[in-house]
């Protein structure tokens, strides 16, 4: 598990089965938790360090998203630039950011903010955050923040660009070839590549918060 995260951060050697096992385990016949309750374990779990332990904060929040208020977008921020990699940003984008932003349309406007940042970890949150959105995406934010980073030379930016725009073709296959066609010399050739890959014959299978590598 170490050596396929490129030694970047250690693990107990858990299979993903047996931990959530475990998780169910310590979770049995516990009240609902409430949001404090959510960020006290969340930070408590990030300052552990082997991975599964984020892993568990992860399904914490993902399992209890609904009960995140919009300030939790404050606490995201901060356990998505903490440890920072594919693993836990995905699904903080996804399961977490996407969800609190979906109910709390006001926080599009730091959303937009979160596009351009400089860490390009927070910039990949906000171009993957509507992965799970469907027919609720807003597609003009979509687009914006993919051409707002499609110059970027970043591997994990143009990366999230395909793979957000290669979700939403499963939506609206026109729009998503049209943004393409209209990009063709701004987009990289992996961004390209990946956003067209359903809609050319590759992968039919659903997106997993795996990694896009």
């Amino acid at each position: 598990m170490t050596a396929y995260m490129r030694n970047i951060f250690p693990f107990l050697g858990i299979p993903s089965p047996a931990r959530l096992a475990l998780e169910r385990d310590a979770l049995a016949g516990l009240p609902r938790p409430s949001e404090a309750d959510l960020i006290a374990a969340s930070r408590s779990l990030w300052t552990l360090p082997e991975r599964e332990y984020q892993y568990a904060a992860l399904g914490l929040l993902s399992r209890n998203a609904r009960a995140l208020s919009p300030d939790f977008i404050t606490v995201a921020r901060e356990l998505i630039t903490t440890k920072s990699w594919w693993d836990t940003v995905d699904s903080l984008a996804a399961q977490v950011v996407g969800p609190i932003v979906l109910r709390n349309p006001a926080l599009r406007t730091e959303i937009d903010r979160w596009a351009v940042d400089e860490d390009f970890w927070v910039a990949r949150t906000a171009i993957l955050h509507q992965l799970k959105a469907k027919k609720q995406t807003d597609a003009v934010r979509l687009f914006r923040f993919c051409e707002l980073r499609s110059a970027d030379t970043e591997f994990f930016i143009r990366k999230a660009i395909g793979w957000a725009l290669r979700e939403y073709s499963k939506t609206d296959a026109a729009a998503v070839r049209e943004f393409v066609a209209e990009h063709e010399t701004t987009l990289s050739g992996l961004s390209k590549r990946e956003a067209l890959l359903w809609l050319n014959g590759g992968r039919t299978a659903g997106p997993k918060l795996t990694p896009e590598t």
